[in-house]
């Protein structure tokens, strides 16, 4: 038996672990480290990301007003020590509508991702798995899905069921998953291929345990993948249907229908699009950036090493 006194030791957190059996937070803070390193740009993409959903989270507790908190007397202030962001032509404090808007954004967008995600996941692993007739009929179907244009199909469904979160979420989850199920497919496709899933089908594993299993686990980096990029999707299309008024009603505050507000004073007040219009900028860039990290991680081809 060998000398447990000799065994090699690696030291974190204060605590004494042998070679190779860190703990699972240990783990996770090296591969952090290590993604930061080789990554900076998807590192700040996630930093950017995490502010956001900090301060959807917290909300009321980060902005200093309420967001309809209308004073007259404060119209079109610059931006100052009382108001970072100024104020707009209600006298409402930019800079609490800037924080309350994330809030929708967040909402919105992850809750229609996640319909998304569940959809193309299910559809692209079947239709890939099962192959012949059924993938057949099902890339018809998608075919027709996605031959409706996007910003007019969320406009036609919006003006026949009304204005609303539920209504916005469901139908551009609805919207997204085609594509994405493509995605997926291929993935699908490509795992369905190696020998390990004949060898599963030989030992008596059936259909939904091989794609649960086997399938699933290997196609879920390319779902990551495609999830962080539509969620900055989704942010620019709710911001595009808030501009057009098709978005979440007033009073709460969106980042596109306060850009809507500001478009008649844009040229004397320019600060009431700016702030905006950074927020949508900086969050759709966090979410791509981190995609295209995620990708390059995830992927073993381009990972660059063993």
């Amino acid at each position: 038996m060998a000398d447990m006194a000799t065994q090699p030791e690696t030291v974190a957190a204060g605590v004494r672990y042998p070679l190779g059996a860190e703990g699972p937070l240990e783990r996770w803070g090296r591969g952090l480290l290590h993604f930061v390193r080789r990554k900076p740009l998807g590192a700040f993409g996630g930093l950017l990301i995490l502010v956001v959903l900090l301060t959807a989270l917290l909300g009321g507790l980060a902005a200093p007003h309420g967001y309809d908190e209308i004073d007259l007397s404060q119209r079109f202030l610059r931006p100052s020590l009382s108001h970072p962001f100024g104020t707009d032509d209600q006298g409402r404090d930019i800079l609490s509508r800037v924080i309350y808007g994330a809030r929708t954004s967040v909402v919105v967008s992850f809750s229609a991702v996640a319909i998304a995600t569940l959809l193309s996941t299910t559809i692209g692993m079947v239709s890939g798995y099962r192959a012949g007739r059924f993938d057949l009929f099902a890339q018809r179907f998608i075919d027709i899905w996605q031959a409706f244009p996007g910003l007019i199909f969320v406009v036609f469904v919006i003006s026949i069921f009304g204005k609303g979160v539920p209504v916005l979420i469901v139908t551009l989850g609805l919207l997204l998953s085609a594509g994405a199920s493509r995605v997926v497919r291929s993935a699908t496709f490509a795992v369905c291929a190696h020998p390990y899933i004949d060898a599963a089908r030989a030992l008596g594993a059936g259909d939904l345990r091989i794609l649960c299993y086997h399938v699933l686990p290997n196609v879920l980096p390319v779902v990551l993948v495609n999830l962080s990029v539509q969620v900055g999707a989704v942010i620019l299309i709710e911001s595009a249907l808030s501009f057009l008024g098709f978005g979440v009603p007033p009073p709460f505050p969106s980042w596109g229908r306060m850009l809507q507000d500001a478009q008649r004073f844009m040229q004397s007040y320019p600060h009431l699009a700016l702030f905006p219009g950074l927020a949508i900028a900086l969050t759709v860039y966090g979410f791509n950036m981190l995609g295209d990290a995620l990708r390059d991680v995830l992927d073993p081809r381009l990972r660059g090493g063993p």
